[in-house]
């Protein structure tokens, strides 16, 4: 702590991570990580977090700034050159986490949801209301008064059930009921046991399993609509679940954090090869991974947070300084530090991963993998060849799940070709838009002739096989296509306009 001008008993509500080249955008009580800027390069930084309210502000050398913070009334906080900013922010937030976890009942950001969403349940049930994973984990419950049982007094006190209550419901088959599906499972009284009357409902996404609410009966009757209540938000709470159990661990959102910096251009290369631990001079490449769009939103959400935790341990286990993070709903894995020849082991390994989600994750995955490029610096280009192949995948060329620019390459540029002409309609010829007119009108068989007959270099047998119809047909249509446009297709340069054209 280097400077604090409003004394110590300031309190911390967030925490963020900051990089001087993009605006301010901090609020009051947040501790600020200025990742991109050390020393008097942090400045102007510190001065906008001052400005917005912000409790504090860490830095890598803060001594040349010390009086800054203190001008801006704002607390400063030095962070050693050795410590890597993962860990600082792991260390950081799993303080403030904690702090929410146990708060009040609208603290925090996915367990203070969870608490506030217990909470309405129960005075929706007239019950008392816990919300618990699939390993019985307590992860919020309602307020209650002295009419708590055995059962959730050692639930919320432990954080989890007790393993002897645990097993008898296993025992009363409660537990295969709530994970068979959608609906409400009820509990009879055992005062023996010191258990009230309970109803429990499970919460899904689809088919898989995400949690419990359980609504234990207090002094009073549930009401009459408690069931009704409890399904409706056994419904409601499946995309809290899916949030709290996909949500990233602190470094691991730092981590994503830098690539996606890197990839967007936000971050300076020597910042995140510094945070990494890579070399920014020597090779590296993008893989793109992308999931089929035909399961529901919540299955691919769960699937691509299982996908991400797969990726991660395998680049991980190639290089150390892997970095692995989602941008557009598509997975990206970038691989520094790369030795020379290293495309062929690349190939294996995403092919390992793409292989290993086929097996465990039960999903089929693409994998793409960009140019390998000479630096750090120029790994968005190699990201933008992955994009390149997996649009091309995905528009069905080629069989494979794993694929390079150089698989695909004539592809990929005649895409970009037909994607520039159809930006530039003044250089398409009119008199093949008048053809495609005609066309359209009159049964739409010249052109699907000529292109055939253009793309079998005029083998019209071939073109004729194609679209199973008579040669004799396939010339007719080909000559008549000619003589409604004047396109005269025995000239190179109008050939392969022809040809470039009636794909657009």
């Amino acid at each position: 702590m280097l400077a604090a001008p409003s004394g110590l008993g300031i309190e911390v509500g967030d925490v963020v991570i900051h990089d001087p080249e993009d605006p301010p955008d901090a609020h009051p009580g947040d501790l600020v990580l200025l990742i991109g800027a050390r020393g008097r390069a942090a400045a102007g930084a510190i001065r906008a977090a001052g400005r917005s309210g912000a409790a504090a502000v860490a830095v890598k050398n803060g001594s040349p700034v010390v009086n800054v913070a203190a001008d801006s009334a704002i607390a400063l906080i030095e962070v050693g050159h050795e410590a890597r900013w993962e860990q600082v922010e792991a260390l950081a937030r799993g303080v403030v986490d904690a702090a929410r976890a146990g708060g009040e009942a609208d603290s925090g950001e996915v367990l203070g949801d969870l608490f506030s969403l217990a909470q309405t349940i129960a005075t929706l049930t007239g019950g008392l209301v816990s919300i618990e994973d699939t390993a019985s984990r307590v992860l919020a419950y309602s307020r209650a008064g002295d009419e708590v049982d055995e059962l959730r007094r050692l639930s919320i006190l432990g954080r989890e059930g007790p393993e002897r209550y645990l097993a008898m419901l296993r025992e009363w088959g409660i537990y295969q009921r709530l994970r068979a599906g959608e609906g409400i499972v009820r509990i009879d009284e055992r005062p023996d046991l010191g258990i009230r009357r309970r109803i429990a409902a499970g919460i899904h996404a689809g088919s898989q399993p995400l949690g419990t609410i359980w609504v234990q009966e207090g002094a009073h009757p549930l009401t009459e609509s408690a069931e009704i209540a409890l399904l409706g938000a056994s419904r409601a709470l499946a995309p809290q679940l899916i949030r709290h159990r996909t949500l990233p661990s602190p470094e691991l959102r730092l981590r994503e954090d830098l690539l996606a910096g890197l990839l967007d251009g936000r971050l300076e290369v020597e910042s995140v090869a510094d945070d990494i631990g890579a070399d920014p001079g020597k090779p590296a490449v993008v893989l793109g991974f992308s999931l089929p769009r035909d399961r529901a939103a919540t299955d691919r959400q769960l699937r691509r947070a299982e996908l991400v935790h797969l990726i991660t341990v395998h680049t991980a286990a190639y290089r150390r300084s892997a970095l692995v993070s989602v941008i557009g709903g598509r997975v990206y894995a970038l691989l520094p530090d790369l030795p020379e020849h290293a495309e062929t082991r690349i190939l294996a390994l995403a092919k390992e991963i793409v292989g290993t989600a086929q097996r465990h994750l039960d999903v089929r995955v693409r994998a793409a993998l960009g140019g390998v490029v000479p630096r750090l610096s120029d790994a968005a280009a190699s990201r933008g060849d992955a994009d390149r192949v997996l649009a091309t995948m995905a528009r069905g060329h080629g069989t494979a799940d794993v694929a390079s620019l150089a698989d695909v390459r004539a592809e990929v540029l005649l895409s970009e070709v037909l994607a520039f002409l159809g930006d530039q309609p003044r250089i398409r010829d009119p008199r093949l838009l008048e053809l495609i007119a005609h066309d359209a009108e009159h049964g739409g068989i010249l052109v699907p002739a000529v292109l055939a007959y253009l793309d079998a270099f005029g083998d019209v047998r071939r073109a004729a096989r194609e679209l199973n119809i008579h040669p004799n047909t396939v010339r007719y249509r080909v000559r008549r296509a000619a003589g409604v446009s004047g396109i005269d297709l025995d000239d190179p340069a109008q050939r392969i306009l022809t040809q470039l054209l009636l794909r657009l």
